[in-house]
Order: structure tokens, then C-alpha cells, then sequence
């Protein structure tokens, strides 16, 4: 069963250098949009392997147990991303939540706890000698004044925020075709 898009958050369009993110979404969507090819969970450019498109599961899959990373050794428990994007080029795993709320709930306690899930996935990419960038992708809703400590938080703890879009860029990759990635949704 498909999601159902948050009907009360979200922008309506993006520029150039990005890669526009709703519920309904994926990584590998805006990828192939902004010309990249994939071919099951690997991107290419021009035939060139770059790197890995592998939510949830998949990046254990895809990803670490390919590569000899069996997590218990490293981790307590599983962790997994709503999407991933592991750069073959600069050799940085991206770690992508995404999070859309229209009222107060647990979320907001959530947050703060990039820096602890960062840490657990470094546990994990370090062995291979990849480094971990942690982003989240957020609605409109996290514009509110209420989340100015916690925003300030999460760039001191040195990870990273976008609303309803991620830059390119923020992954290590460019706009290949040279165009908007996504036209206005509504």
C-alpha cells in the first residue's frame, strides 16, 4: 500500500542544485530525474559507477554485509535509514531521515539524537573507510520558532537539516541534466 502524502506540510517547488523530497518520494526518483542511471541499487553517470541508492534494509545488504560489516560486531542493534546514499567518489555514506509532522508528537524528542545515530553508523562505514554525513529532510512544520534550539543543536553536533528538498550538492553529486529536478507539485 502506498503512502499517503502529508497534505499539510511541504514546499511547492525547488531550484536547480536540488532534489525535492515528500513522503511519496524516493532517492532513487530524484536521482534518475536529475540524470543519474541506476540499475538495481548502484547510480551511474555516464556508465561510471558512483555509488549506492540503499534504503533501510538495503543498506545492510547492499552495502555492509557485501563488504564483510556484520553490525553486531559494531552496533547493539540495527539501525536503519529512510534512504542512504553511499558515494563511491568522496567516500561518505549520506544518511537521510525524513521527517513530516502537522502536530506536536515524539518527533520533536527524536531529533536531538542525530549525533548518537551518526556515531552508531560511523561505528559501521569506518571499517571500509567511509566517512558519514547525517541529514534529515524536514516539512515546513520544523520552521516554527519552537525548534530553533533544536535546529541549532543539530548543526552544532555537526549534522544537517533541509526542508521539503536536499541540495545535491549536500551529497557529494551535481545536477547532470542542468534543469529543475522537480516542477511545482500541486
Amino acid at each position: 500500500m502506498p503512502k499517503q502524502p502529508n497534505r499539510f506540510g511541504g514546499g511547492a517547488q525547488t531550484n536547480a542544485n536540488g532534489l525535492y523530497f515528500e513522503q511519496t518520494t524516493s532517492l532513487d526518483d530524484a536521482l534518475y530525474a536529475a540524470g543519474y542511471q541506476m540499475q538495481g541499487r548502484t547510480v551511474y553517470y555516464d556508465g561510471e559507477k558512483i555509488g549506492l541508492s540503499v534504503p533501510q534494509k538495503k543498506f545492510y545488504t547492499y552495502f555492509l554485509e557485501p563488504n564483510g560489516i556484520d553490525y553486531s560486531d559494531y552496533n547493539s542493534k540495527e539501525w536503519r535509514p529512510d534512504e542512504a546514499f553511499v558515494n563511491f567518489t568522496n567516500k561518505t555514506v549520506y544518511i537521510i531521515e525524513k521527517k513530516f509532522q502537522n502536530t506536536p508528537g515524539s518527533v520533536d524528542e527524536k531529533l536531538p539524537s542525530c549525533d548518537f545515530k551518526k556515531w552508531e553508523y560511523t561505528k559501521l562505514c569506518a571499517p571500509l573507510g567511509f566517512d558519514v554525513e547525517f541529514i534529515y529532510i524536514f516539512n515546513d512544520w520544523f520552521l516554527d520558532r519552537r525548534y530553533s534550539d533544536t535546529l541549532e543543536y543539530i548543526e552544532e553536533v555537526g549534522c544537517y537539516y533541509f526542508y521539503n528538498e536536499i541540495p545535491l550538492e549536500a551529497l557529494g553529486l551535481q545536477n547532470k541534466k542542468g534543469r529543475k529536478i522537480w516542477q511545482d507539485m500541486e
